[in-house]
């Protein structure tokens, strides 16, 4: 199929923090996957400049994407095949963002759910300044992720939940430059999943950094094991029939089975299977998994040439698609040479 015809679906990848098995299960291979589907062009990024929203460390943000630029090749994805750069390698997006800002209203980022929750913590809290602590980095983060879509005229943008009303937002702001300056922009379609990632912690509540219940992806055997083994249970016996669906340990082992797998361990369950014993079968899955991971992961941090050169080739590539489409923004705007 001809590069023309096919379908762009882009993918932002957060720079925060070290990745966890909900990432694996939620984000990392459903993405893979989809990277491979002969009838779409897939944009992987970086998104370093987010994550200076929430973090201010520099050497946090330094090594948090190098983590997961490995994470993501280490998992299997081929960047012959996709388009992989980092975000901050493209300075059009961040010229775009300036450019849709000034054609964006106010009261379109007022409404904007990360925005309300600070100030809602803020007025909880009764401070007096209901805006204290809250960035324009945080208060303008949907304009720069409505320029990192548009930048590349995504048609399709898989998202959790918690961003479909960014991408909301991103069709509004397209729609205004395009009712504006002209059909310039693709309005990109939302494909959303209800449960995509939420995979439980340590504690039974959702895997989140916040909650400090992670089992981070590449964690060596011994700690592997004992992340598994700290998993929060019932007080059931073993020999009394247990419910899956109750249970953090089937929801993790689910994610990563096979079908057979699932309902052999289902089974196991209804017949009284203890959590010591499920626990050891659910480390022994994942480890059979991770541990070729875990090797291609340790080889690309150490050569960080090679991962940067990676990078670099895909921002070469990112170029080719976001140059053209800077300059008809800018003409579009009236930016542009007396000659």
């Amino acid at each position: 199929m001809n590069l023309q015809n096919k379908k762009r679906v882009l993918t932002g990848i957060t720079t925060s923090g070290t990745p966890h098995l909900g990432n694996l299960a939620g984000a990392i291979l459903p993405a893979i996957r989809a990277s491979e589907d002969a009838s779409v062009s897939s944009f992987l990024f970086l998104a370093d400049y987010h994550s200076l929203i929430k973090n201010l460390d520099p050497e946090l943000t330094h090594s948090s994407s190098l983590e997961i630029a490995a994470c993501w090749l280490a998992c299997g994805l081929d960047p012959e095949k996709v388009t992989f750069y980092r975000q901050s390698d493209i300075s059009h997006i961040l010229e775009l963002t300036w450019i849709l800002s000034c054609l964006t209203g106010k009261g379109l980022m007022n409404r904007a759910h990360a925005y309300k929750d600070a100030i809602s913590k803020n007025k909880n809290s009764k401070l007096v300044d209901t805006d204290k602590g809250i960035s324009m980095g945080l208060y303008n983060y949907p304009i720069l992720m409505a320029a990192d879509i548009l930048m590349f005229n995504a048609d399709i943008v898989p998202v959790g939940q918690d961003q479909k009303q960014h991408l909301e937002m991103t069709r509004d702001i397209a729609s205004k430059f395009n009712n504006h300056y002209g059909q310039i922009f693709t309005i990109p379609d939302i494909s959303t999943a209800e449960d995509a990632g939420v995979l439980p912690g340590t504690d039974g509540r959702k895997m989140s950094k916040s909650y400090k219940n992670v089992v981070p992806i590449f964690l060596d055997t011994n700690e592997l094991r004992q992340k598994i083994m700290k998993i929060k249970t019932d007080s059931k016996e073993p020999g009394e029939p247990k419910e899956p669906k109750n249970s953090s340990i089937f929801s993790i082992y689910r994610a990563f089975a096979s079908i057979d797998e699932t309902k052999k361990f289902r089974d196991n369950y209804h017949e009284g299977i203890g959590w010591g014993a499920a626990k050891e079968l659910l480390f022994e899955l994942l480890e059979d998994q991770i541990q070729p991971l875990r090797k291609n992961y340790m080889e690309l941090v150490k050569d960080k040439e090679n991962l940067e050169q990676i990078l670099l080739l895909g921002a070469e590539k990112a170029l080719d698609i976001s140059t053209p489409v800077i300059k008809k923004v800018r003409k579009a705007v009236g930016i542009r040479s007396f000659g």
